[in-house]
């Protein structure tokens, strides 16, 4: 026999029965919801993307430079750390410069030597040129001056000789006047008067004086003449000068050429020597900020040793990939845009700068069939503006406009 249910216990169970309908339904209508907001919170998370526009995603890069130096020394100093940002031709750092003072100091004397050297010899050849000059004056001179000497030297000796001729024939005649008065007068007829033969015998003696007179101005004429003769061998005395001033004009000219030479040497000494000191001063070639900084003041370092590493942060990019199936639609410098992960919402203009030449797997290493065919194309969005904000390493979103010049409404990003 079954006991009898209390009424009390009876309404209890009862109760009990409708909390746990209550507690069902409650679960499942939260269940219902939650289910529902996933699937609106998917429907509007996912916009729908315009043909015009391929969508991508990746990372901001840049191109950084390692500044290095040309030459080897010690560090004296480094003006920047890392985040400094430095200006085109800002000094980035120093090395130590006192071998290469000394040897621009000795390329300098020896470019000053070879100087002394070229105006030495230039002042040389101008003081034989100058006598060159007086070398041919004279030269054309004495061959004038000589030929006219001869001349005249012939002219007195032609007169001389006439002289004499005329004293010879005077004497001749006083000589046979003597000897006739003589005669005469040792007969005594009375042809003539003694006083007539003194006066022929002392007209004959004057006259072998004479005669005598013009025999040695003939010589003398004669002997002007040789030397008036002589005298033409002085153009060629002068000549011969000439040319020994020309020859040492030719080695003058030489040495004026090995010391222009030695000077082509001696400056192109200074110059390395002088190109050598600014390399030791390491300037910034462009503007931009400082990623890592590579060496410490009292290093020695070896040349092509990077100081530090220099980004140009107006310059970076977005690196990402393109689906291969889309790759046909983008054309290089179509219009961008830029979503940074800190500002989903706000556009940083950009243009398309390089699309990578062959298209590459997702990921690289595949070794299933189905990943195989998944391949993509690298592209480049250079940024055009959001200097300072957009950093490398930063992931960040991209669209390009691939068809048109107006860009679609807008595409809410979460």
């Amino acid at each position: 026999m079954t006991p009898a249910t209390a009424p009390g216990q009876e309404n209890g169970d009862v109760e009990a029965a409708r909390i746990r309908r209550t507690r069902l339904i409650r679960i499942g209508v939260g269940l219902g919801v939650l289910i529902a907001a996933v699937i609106g919170w998917r429907v509007l998370r996912a916009p729908d993307i315009p043909d015009s526009v391929v969508v991508l995603s990746g990372r901001i890069e840049g191109d950084d430079s390692a500044i290095a130096s040309k030459t080897s020394g010690r560090i004296l100093e480094v003006r920047f750390r890392e985040g400094d940002h430095v200006d085109q031709g800002d000094v980035i750092a120093t090395l130590d410069d006192a071998q290469i003072r000394a040897r621009e100091a000795q390329a300098q004397a020896a470019v000053e030597q070879a100087q002394a050297r070229v105006t030495a010899a230039e002042r040389q050849i101008a003081v034989l040129n100058e006598q060159l000059v007086q070398n041919q004056l004279l030269t054309a001179q004495a061959g004038e001056d000589a030929a006219g000497r001869v001349r005249q030297a012939e002219g007195d000796l032609a007169a001389a000789e006439s002289d004499l001729a005329q004293q010879e024939a005077t004497r001749q005649l006083t000589e046979f006047d003597r000897v006739t008065y003589a005669q005469l007068a040792q007969e005594g007829e009375g042809a003539v008067s003694e006083r007539e033969a003194t006066e022929a015998t002392s007209k004959a003696a004057a006259q072998a004086s004479a005669v005598a007179a013009a025999k040695r101005r003939v010589d003398a004429a004669h002997g002007a003449l040789r030397l008036a003769r002589a005298t033409l061998a002085n153009p060629a005395i002068h000549t011969a000068q000439t040319g020994a001033v020309e020859r040492q004009i030719a080695q003058q000219e030489a040495e004026v050429a090995s010391a222009q030479f030695q000077l082509l040497q001696a400056r192109a000494q200074l110059a390395e020597a002088q190109a050598n000191r600014q390399d030791l001063t390491i300037r910034a070639p462009f503007a931009g900020s400082i990623i890592t900084r590579a060496a410490e003041p009292g290093e020695v370092i070896a040349a092509g040793t990077a100081l530090v590493t220099l980004l140009d942060l107006t310059k970076v990019y977005l690196r990402g990939f393109i689906p291969e199936g889309q790759i046909g639609k983008v054309a290089l410098g179509r219009p961008a845009r830029v979503f940074l992960d800190s500002a989903p919402n706000t556009p940083l203009r950009a243009s398309v700068s390089r699309i990578d030449p062959q298209a590459t797997f997702t990921p690289e290493n595949t070794y299933f069939r189905n990943d195989r065919v998944k391949q993509v194309v690298g592209v480049k969005l250079q940024l055009q503006d959001g200097f300072g904000f957009a950093k490398p390493g930063m992931p960040a979103d991209g669209e390009i406009l691939v068809q048109g010049d107006t860009w679609p409404r807008r595409i809410t990003r979460q």
